[in-house]
This record gives C-alpha cells, sequence and structure tokens, in this order.
C-alpha cells in the first residue's frame, strides 16, 4: 500500500492557502443534499458538527454522554497555544511550527504541523467571538503564560478551566445549530461499527445506552472525533467512558492506525495511592510556570522523609535537588513532558522519591508566594489548588504538591492525509483521533489546538474536496453491507453476553493495564516487550473464556459497555506492544531503554525509522502489515533535542 500524504507543493509557509484554492468546492445548493455523520462531540467533533452545519450540510453528531459538555475535553486545564505574539518575546508562526517539531522529536509531518501553526491564530479571534472568558491582563490584551518545550509566553487560558471554557463555546456553537435544525445529536449513542460501501465510508452502526437498541445511520461522509485511547493502561488522566471503540472498528474496516506506541506521559499527576483507585488527576503543567519541582537531595534524607522522621519544611534549601533546573537551564522545570516525566521516574528510582511510596516528587510554590503573595497564586491558580486539596487532603499553599507522571495523551491514532482522511475514502479523523500533529511527543496546551483548529478550520474546508466529487443522491440504509454491519455487530454482543465466566471486564482491564505500564509505559525494552505480547495473547484467551456480564443487552448495562472496549483494548495493546518492538530507537515517549546517550536522554536513529508507522489489520489473530510513510524535512534541521 502506498501512502499518499497529499501534502501540497509549494513552499512550506503557502501550502494550506495555495492547497484551500486547490480544493474542489460544494456550491450552497448542493450543501443541502449532503450527510455527514459526526461521531464524537468534544472540542474536535462539537466544533466540526457546528462548522459543517453552518456551512449547510445535514450532520448527525453521535455522543455517549448525555450532553456534549461532559466531553473529556473539560479536563484540559492549563491552556491553549497560539502564535498571536502578545507578549513581543519573540514568538511567530514558524517559532510554534518549529518548537512543536523538535517537541514532537522530529516525528511529524513538516506541513500538517506548520498549517497548525497558522491556524492558532484564528482559533483565539473565534473563541473570544463566542464569549470566551480568557484571561486579560490589564491594558485589556488577552494573556499568556509559558508551557513546556517553548521560551516564549503563548499559551492562552481561562484560570485553571481552559477546556471547559472552550468547549462551552463550542457546544453553544453547535446548540444553535441544533435549534436551527441542520445538525441532528444523538446522545447516550455509542458506535460500535463502520459502514463501508464499494470501498467508501457511508454509515456507522449504534448502540442506544439506555435501552439496548442497535441502529443503523447513512451519510455521505463519517467525521470521528472520539478522542485518545490512554484508558488501555487502565490508569490514565482520561475519564473513565475514553475508549479506542470507533477508531478501532474503522481500523478492522480498513483504516490504518499510526504510531500506536506513541505515548505521552505527563509529568504533573497526583500519584496513585491504592489498588482501588480507578483513575488518575492531572494537575496542570501551567503550575510549572511558578512551582519548583525537587527532591531530596541524598537517598538518607528521603529516607528518613518518608519515615516520618522529618518534615519537608525541616529540609533546608541546599539540601533540596531542583534536579530540572540543575540539568536544563535554558528550560527549567518548563521541558517538554517527556523530559520531566523521565526525570522524575529517574530521582524516584534512585530512592529519592518522596511520599508513602515513593513514588513522587515535589511541586513546590513556596518561593512564588513569598515573591508574590498567596493571593496572587491564588487568581491564577485557585481551583488546581483547590482540587488538589480536596483529593489530597494537604494544603498546597502551606506544603509542596506531591507529583508523579501518569499516561495523558495518545500521540498515535487512525492514519490521515493532509486533508484528514484516512485509508478509507470518505473516512475523516479529527483531534486526538488521528495522528497527525504531534509527532513522539505532544507539547502542552496543543492538545485543544489541534482539536479546535480541525474542527473550524480544516474539517470545512477539506472534505468538500471529497463531496464535490461525490454524487449529491440520498444515501440510505438499505444496502446489503448495513445488515452486514449490523448482524456482525449483533453477534459480537450475544457472544460475549454468552460467556458467562467468572471474571468482570474491570478485572481484565486492570490485568492488561499492570502490563502495559510495566513493559511499555515510561520505558521500554526488547525482553519486556516480548514478555507482554505473550501476557497480553493470552489475557486475551482469557477473556474470550472466563468473562462475566451481568444484565441484560436490552437495558442499561454498563458492565456490557465496559466489557466490549475492553476487547477493543486488548487487541490494541498487543499492537502497541508490536509498534513498540519494531521501532528501535527512543524518541519522545518512546524511550527503548537500549537506545539511550550517555546522558540517559532519548537517542533517536533518523536514517532508518524517520517514518510514520502506519499498520494494517489483516484478520482476528494475524499479524498486523506495517506500512511506511517517510518523514522528509526541508525546514528543521534534524538535531538530538537539547533543552540546557
Amino acid at each position: 500500500m502506498i501512502l499518499d500524504s497529499k501534502i501540497p507543493e509549494g513552499p512550506l509557509a503557502e501550502k494550506w492557502e495555495k492547497h484551500k484554492f486547490d480544493v474542489k468546492l460544494v456550491n450552497p445548493a448542493n450543501k443541502r443534499k449532503y450527510d455527514i455523520i459526526v461521531v464524537g462531540t468534544g472540542l474536535a467533533g462539537a466544533s466540526a458538527a457546528a462548522s459543517l452545519a453552518e456551512l449547510g450540510y445535514n450532520v448527525k453528531a453521535f455522543t455517549y454522554h448525555d450532553s456534549p459538555r461532559r466531553a473529556h475535553s473539560i479536563a484540559a486545564q492549563g491552556g491553549i497555544n497560539a502564535a498571536k505574539n502578545y507578549q513581543n518575546d519573540g514568538d511567530s508562526v514558524f517559532r510554534l511550527f518549529y518548537d512543536t517539531i523538535k517537541g514532537g522529536d522530529y516525528r511529524a509531518r513538516e506541513a500538517n504541523v506548520y498549517r497548525l501553526a497558522q491556524v492558532s491564530v484564528n482559533i483565539i479571534d473565534q473563541c473570544v467571538a463566542q464569549g470566551v472568558p480568557f484571561a486579560r491582563e490589564y491594558g485589556g490584551l488577552l494573556a499568556n503564560r509559558s508551557f513546556g518545550g517553548a521560551q516564549v509566553s503563548r499559551t492562552f487560558y481561562a484560570r485553571g478551566q481552559t477546556g471547559q471554557q472552550l468547549l462551552l463555546g463550542a457546544y453553544s456553537a453547535l446548540s444553535r445549530q441544533v435549534a436551527y435544525g441542520k445538525v441532528k445529536l444523538y446522545t447516550r449513542s455509542e458506535m460500535l461499527d463502520l459502514v463501508v460501501v464499494d470501498g467508501k465510508a457511508q454509515g456507522i452502526i449504534t448502540r442506544n445506552l439506555i435501552t439496548g437498541e442497535i441502529e443503523t445511520h447513512a451519510a455521505h461522509a463519517v467525521v470521528l472525533a472520539t478522542g485518545g485511547y490512554g484508558n488501555v493502561f487502565y490508569l490514565s488522566t482520561n475519564a473513565k467512558y475514553c475508549n479506542v471503540t470507533a477508531p478501532w472498528r474503522a481500523h478492522k474496516k480498513g483504516a490504518l492506525f499510526a504510531n500506536p506506541c506513541f505515548t505521552q506521559i505527563h509529568p504533573t499527576c497526583i500519584p496513585v495511592s491504592g489498588d482501588y483507585q480507578s483513575k488518575l488527576t492531572l494537575m496542570s503543567e501551567s503550575l510549572r510556570n511558578d512551582g519548583r519541582v525537587w527532591v531530596p537531595a541524598t537517598k538518607e534524607t528521603a529516607e528518613r522523609l518518608r519515615a516520618g522522621q522529618i518534615r519537608v519544611q525541616d529540609i533546608p534549601e541546599e539540601e533540596r535537588d531542583y534536579f530540572l533546573e540543575r540539568k536544563y537551564p535554558a528550560f527549567g522545570n518548563l521541558v517538554p513532558r517527556d523530559v520531566a516525566s523521565r526525570n522524575a521516574k529517574q530521582m524516584c528510582d534512585e530512592g529519592r522519591g518522596v511520599g508513602g511510596s515513593g513514588l513522587a516528587v515535589y511541586l513546590d510554590f513556596a518561593d512564588a508566594i513569598k515573591r508574590n503573595g498567596a493571593d496572587w497564586v491564588a487568581q491564577k491558580y485557585g481551583n488546581l489548588f483547590d482540587m488538589y486539596a480536596k483529593i489530597t487532603g494537604e494544603n498546597p499553599y502551606e506544603q509542596p504538591m506531591r507529583i508523579y507522571p501518569a499516561v495523558h495523551y495518545t500521540m498515535g491514532g487512525l492514519w490521515v492525509d493532509y486533508n484528514l482522511q484516512t485509508t478509507i475514502p470518505g473516512l475523516y479523523a479529527t483531534g486526538e483521533c488521528n495522528f497527525s500533529d504531534h509527532g513522539a511527543n505532544r507539547l502542552g496546551a496543543s492538545a485543544l489546538m489541534q482539536g479546535l483548529a480541525d474542527g473550524y478550520f480544516v474539517i470545512p474546508y477539506t472534505i468538500g474536496d471529497y463531496l464535490a466529487k461525490t454524487a449529491p443522491k440520498p444515501v440510505t440504509t438499505q444496502h446489503p453491507a448495513f445488515q452486514e454491519a449490523e448482524a456482525a455487530v449483533r453477534t459480537r454482543i450475544e457472544k460475549l453476553m454468552s460467556i458467562n465466566g467468572t471474571r468482570t471486564p474491570d478485572d481484565f482491564h486492570k490485568a492488561l493495564g499492570h502490563i502495559m505500564w510495566e513493559y511499555c509505559g515510561m520505558a521500554r525494552n526488547a525482553k519486556g516487550l516480548e514478555f507482554a505480547k505473550a501476557e497480553i495473547q493470552k489475557l486475551r484467551r482469557e477473556f474470550w473464556s472466563d468473562l462475566k456480564i451481568t444484565g441484560l443487552n436490552e437495558e442499561l448495562n454498563q458492565t456490557l459497555e465496559k466489557a466490549g472496549r475492553v476487547a477493543d483494548f486488548l487487541e490494541l495493546g498487543e499492537l502497541m506492544i508490536d509498534d513498540a518492538y519494531d521501532r528501535n530507537e527512543s524518541c519522545g515517549g518512546h524511550f527503548r531503554e537500549e537506545y539511550a546517550t550517555e546522558e540517559g536522554e532519548a537517542q533517536r536513529n533518523d536514517d532508518e525509522y524517520a517514518y510514520v508507522a502506519a499498520w494494517q489489520y489483516m484478520g482476528d489473530n494475524q499479524p498486523e502489515v506495517l506500512h511506511k510513510e517517510q518523514l522528509h524535512f526541508e525546514n528543521v534541521k534534524l538535531t538530538q533535542r537539547s533543552y540546557k
């Protein structure tokens, strides 16, 4: 299979403008004749559905929540990047492009990333017009703060609720179109399969989560905006509902899955406190603007601290190791997430971790409070401090926060070309659901940027290019492909219900998560990956022979929902292992212990691995086939990343 990325010719800065002129258009009268399905109503989905409906298309939007406002996008706290350069500190579209390429360890397409940087400036204007309450400076300009991987302040924010406020803006735009009748909103509906007719995506199969009813829906094109698959690790910062089912079922219908092993570990999460936990809580990266990360300078001091013999306040300044500031003086605490995470793990592996488990480091605001006062800190980060206090019972104004890395974001996803179209014509993937813009590591505050860029400013142009070549004839669910897909969904549900074993879906999910975290988490090696693959295959066999589902299909049955998602996670986990095993280098969030510099940093192999790994499904229990999209760098020089 030849992967055609459809990157336009010409200078980097002119590609998107030229492409917008070259794409075919659908005239306004004909747009009313086309139906588009959008699956997912977070930032990427809500913005896409609203924008497409505003243009005149008939949109069906699906969410498994009771309201789009519950999408996991609300959990994004710290901000959204844009190259506005309000700070006058040297930012530009090219600098945002360069920081993103470098932050992703040179494993992303130049053209996609530059377009993202270009479009970023429009996103802010769009959101301000919608009434998003961004923080402002005294003179009225929107405020900015810094995030990891950048030496400029380009992150716009709404206190610590940026994702929620942006989602409310997108939701208002979506609601407007729902009221106009241009968007039909299906809540509590989960996509369980993609329908492909004559090689083109033309519909989906859904299950009503309240009644269990299986439904078919047809359209001229399908847009997936279903988020990431971090919950394959069981414990992650993702909402519990987040899953891989929609893109994975599309993958099994022919959509290639790219870079599945590129997983982001976020350095500032509240540490695990017990086996009873079902998820982890993120503390925004924005806290690293004013908080200082440190551990005791010696193992002996850390042991006394963990034993309760001394308090954190008893450790003098000279016995504290501000390790990020020491190792990376140019960026300090604002190094990219993969770098910060690996260093935190290293400190804990050396025995200098804090907290009862020793798996934590400090994030300390004492200097900021001394410098600016507690009220100033509360104004910028108050809701985050409140959240930390409620979860841990500790006052972060009086003692340092304890943090530790956790699974947060997945850079991998469905392979898409420059138009955001997958390898199935008519099927598009936006936001975290695709692989396209972040390479091997995402910079903080870039997820919101990509989701809104795709939904508001990219997909409205590119999907028209496809539809203009498609006859505006009505599409229905009468084609045999719909009946076949519906029957397959029913058969799968019946199979899950009939196993009648002894272990719950959560039990299998926890077991899978343990394997993935231990052997394909912050660090991987060949021996561990080989072991993990065998363990997952064993776990899959046990799942299909010993799964226990209570209740019926024809009702609200969250155990059944979870079982279907875990089944997909088990298959995805094996592919992630294969992808990590195949990539014999370290880059970004993919850290193979065999490939590291003398200083312990990630060591890329650009001669052999400067490509996108795109995997093709070949059938149940068959090895997937790897296809490679070579990455070409004409505007940046491939160098060893340095934040010193």
